[in-house]
């Protein structure tokens, strides 16, 4: 069942199996805060398992660089946006993945992954990434890094 993310009420709907739960909620919410602010567009999640396409794809593209993770898949959101394809995964354990992949040719195409406050740094990014500190009045200390897409998806 699809979620509209309210970045004024937050609430932890979805993610009410993670020890981070309340985390990733503020961390959703930011991120639908800057959708809203930006585009007018309204950030809308599902559970991962009713779209195991768009999963399918964010791992797809972490193969590029031989990322994979072990831990379950709680929400997905995927979208279009000023010629932005965006989509998000938020894992259990805190961990969220978005996908920036502009659809004109020689465009910004990244990956990017934020750790919801208070989890430690997967040991699948030790030594491959550093993470840059944020401040979010919804989601609290957001530890954050990325890589650039190479190749086409």
């Amino acid at each position: 069942m699809a979620y509209k993310v309210d970045f004024k009420q937050v609430a932890t709907t979805g993610f009410e199996e993670s020890p981070f739960a309340e985390q990733m909620a503020g961390l959703r919410a930011n991120e639908a805060r800057y959708f809203w602010n930006k585009y007018k567009h309204e950030f809308v999640t599902v559970p991962a398992s009713e779209a195991p396409e768009i999963l399918a794809w964010i791992e797809k593209i972490l193969a590029e660089r031989d990322l994979s993770f072990p831990y379950k898949a709680l929400e997905v959101s995927s979208f279009e946006v000023d010629g932005i394809r965006m989509a998000y995964v938020f894992y259990e354990n805190g961990l969220s993945v978005n996908v920036m992949y502009t659809l004109a040719e020689g465009g910004k195409r990244a990956v990017g992954f934020k750790l919801s406050d208070g989890m430690e740094i997967p040991q699948e990014f030790e030594g491959k990434f550093k993470f840059a500190r944020q401040k979010s009045k919804l989601a609290g200390t957001i530890r954050g890094s990325f890589f650039v897409i190479k190749g086409e998806y």
